[in-house]
């Protein structure tokens, strides 16, 4: 069993910047990947970024140049600055990580950004 306990969202301006964190707990050594999904209302799911234990990293079309992706293996931790945030990035940013064929994901926090 794995859990995800993601911070840092609120309410930004566009152009502005946030920083959401996911600490991950429970059976950590089998976690490889970690990333970040966001669904806005009314929306499907969408995968936002990846990044592997070694550090390799992948984005969204819509985000990269001004979302990273980034992780601390010391702290079980990983982390989405997000910068020159729009209105449609805008969503519940959800962490997730799979282990062992499952899916887990953290309780979700709300980005929301202002025109």
């Amino acid at each position: 069993q794995v859990q995800l306990v993601e911070s840092g969202g609120g309410l930004v301006q566009a152009g502005g910047s946030l920083r959401l964190s996911c600490a991950a707990s429970g059976s950590i050594f089998s976690i490889n990947a970690m990333g970040w999904y966001r669904q806005a209302p009314g929306n499907q799911r969408e995968w936002v970024a990846v990044i592997t234990i070694g550090g390799s990293t992948n984005y969204a079309d819509s985000v990269k140049g001004r979302f990273t992706i980034s992780r601390d293996n010391a702290k079980n931790t990983v982390y989405l600055q997000m910068n020159s945030l729009k209105p449609e990035d805008t969503a519940v940013y959800y962490c997730w990580t799979p282990v062992a064929g499952r899916q887990y994901w953290g309780q979700g926090t709300q980005v929301t950004v202002s025109s």
